[in-house]
């Protein structure tokens, strides 16, 4: 089988990049996913190839080719190369000299199969060559891809307890690749070692489990592990219920044309508790930002009484979408369609110009003016002013 022609083959640079790196001699091959979804007919975000080629050569050939190389992983052979219309990795060929389920040691090698033999599952171990597009398939990718079957390469037990995190992967490709049930034998093997995912950092947990639920529809697959308990170690927060709600969340999504978002999908996964979901986020180590719209986003449906753009401004317009979909209030979304959160124009200097002494009553009567100003629909200046002007007039009067 052959390569289809496809833009990215095209991307400016990469001819030259390859043609420095000996493509055209059989020294470096596209390998990976790059080469999957070209041959799924999926869209190419990502380049990656192998090399026969010592990191240090590597680097070398790619500043001759006028390119900036970034050693972004140099101690496992990867150099990236800096093209102008995006980033090019490119890996010498590896074996695994141990592995301990979270990190392997490598050493480096000149045989392709060897290399291949080390990636998870088969559909990820295709290469191809640049020049002719030949395909490089060494364990039966190329029908696997064709049967929408996920399958690992070799003994399942053995590759998950070299790297635990395959275990979520297997999960992640089968949503995205598979058809019909997942490969029984790495069925049964993810779920009979479901525990090992509580040896690795709930960063990589995240990760892999927010790409799986960017995907098209997450939702049987999620069904699927919670039935084989896979998650129930590392969030156990997660179960039937809560893949309900994540497809309901997924048809709304479709019908209302709304781009998946990862974040959103999550909490519909937990419970409709924003001290769950903000425990949860913690844990995952995500940040800042999104454990607040997790946590924010997950109010039962008869919790909130604003508006939606009232509710827009108190939690954000992302947090209020996710909890507008996700309890079901989907149809109000409208409102939120261009908006950009208002401002209040009048600030403390304002109320002290009309005459407000300083001190605390300030902040307390700005606070007073933007609650009257949010429930009355975010009306303009001159209701802004007119409502100042009143409120100092009253307390001054009060005051004598």
């Amino acid at each position: 089988m052959i390569l289809p022609d496809a833009a990215w083959r095209t991307r400016e640079g990469l001819p030259a990049l390859l043609d420095a790196l000996g493509a055209g001699a059989g020294l470096t091959r596209y390998v990976g996913g790059a080469v999957r979804d070209t041959l799924a007919g999926r869209e190419v975000i990502d380049i990656d190839c192998a090399t026969v080629l010592p990191p240090a050569a590597v680097a070398d050939r790619i500043a001759a080719a006028g390119f900036r190389a970034v050693p972004t992983g140099i101690a496992h052979g990867t150099v990236t190369a800096v093209l102008p219309k995006g980033p090019v990795e490119i890996t010498t060929l590896r074996r695994d000299v141990s592995t301990d389920g979270r990190r392997a040691t490598v050493a480096f090698t000149d045989d392709w199969r060897e290399d291949a033999a080390r990636r998870d599952f088969a559909i990820n171990a295709l290469s191809a060559d640049p020049a002719s597009g030949a395909i490089f398939d060494y364990f039966g990718g190329l029908d696997d891809l064709a049967a929408g079957r996920v399958a690992f390469i070799g003994d399942p037990l053995r590759r998950i307890a070299e790297d635990h995190l395959r275990i979520l992967r297997f999960f992640r490709f089968h949503a995205r690749f598979g058809a019909g049930s997942p490969d029984a034998a790495g069925l049964t093997a993810c779920a009979a070692r479901a525990n090992d995912l509580m040896a690795l950092s709930r960063e990589r947990i995240a990760d892999e489990l927010l790409k799986l639920l960017a995907g098209h529809d997450p939702a049987p697959t999620l069904a699927l592990m919670v039935t084989h308990r896979i998650l129930n170690a590392v969030l156990p927060e997660i179960d039937r219920t809560g893949v309900d709600r994540l497809a309901r969340l997924v048809r709304r999504e479709a019908a209302l044309g709304i781009a998946p978002a990862a974040l959103r999908r999550l909490g519909a996964l937990l419970p409709p508790d924003p001290a769950i979901a903000r425990a949860v986020a913690e844990r995952l180590k995500l940040s800042r930002a999104a454990q607040a719209r997790l946590a924010d986003a997950a109010a039962p449906a008869d919790a909130r009484t604003d508006r939606l753009p009232q509710l827009a401004y108190r939690i954000g317009a992302d947090a209020a979408a996710d909890w507008a979909l996700t309890a079901g209030e989907a149809a109000t979304l409208a409102p939120l369609a261009g908006w950009r959160r208002p401002r209040l124009a009048i600030g403390g200097g304002d109320l002290i110009a009309l005459g407000l002494p300083r001190g605390p009553i300030v902040a307390a009567t700005l606070q007073a003016i933007e609650r009257e100003w949010l429930e009355a629909g975010f009306p303009g200046e001159g209701w802004q002013s007119d409502r100042a002007r009143a409120a100092v007039d009253q307390l001054l009067r009060e005051s004598q």
